[in-house]
């Protein structure tokens, strides 16, 4: 089947329709809920945090404590849909890096829990969150070496 070519009115006349129907977004309600949200999933972590320390633990145990338990909320509500949910009507302030990075691994892996667990959850589990890994450890060993040659110059 060979491939239609669009003039640039078409083009055009297709952005102004498709713009027609997009849906609004207020910008500032949308930054303003993602700020409240995402600050309470901070807070919630400084509760634990204070929590944890009231149990005798040392500073170090408690903030590894409050990691695993956000990490484990976030796969609990990802597991029972919750956190879509909550996403769809917070935004980016779900991003807060260990819940949207445990709901970034949790997803796709409950997606593909059908296909079994060598084929389906292992192998898809890091498909959102793999590039992050990857960039994020190139970034950082980049980033190490011009520190190093910018300390030894």
């Amino acid at each position: 089947m060979a491939k239609k070519n669009y003039s640039e009115k078409e083009k055009e006349a297709f952005r102004k329709y498709a713009d027609s129907h997009a849906p609004k977004r207020n910008m500032l309600k949308d930054c303003t809920v993602a700020f409240l949200v995402g600050g309470t999933i901070c807070l919630a972590g400084q509760g634990l945090f204070d929590l944890y320390s009231k149990l005798q633990v040392t500073e170090d145990t408690a903030k590894s404590l409050v990691s695993v338990t956000l990490i484990l909320l976030s796969c609990i509500l990802t597991g029972l849909g919750l956190y879509s949910r909550i996403a769809k009507y917070a935004g980016a302030g779900t991003l807060v890096p260990i819940t949207g990075f445990a709901n970034a691994v949790c997803s796709p892996a409950i997606d593909s829990r059908a296909e079994g667990y060598i084929l389906g959850v292992a192998s898809k589990m890091f498909v959102i969150a793999g590039p992050v890994i990857v960039y994020g450890t190139v970034a950082s060993v980049i980033y190490g070496v011009v520190y190093y040659l910018m300390k030894i110059l």
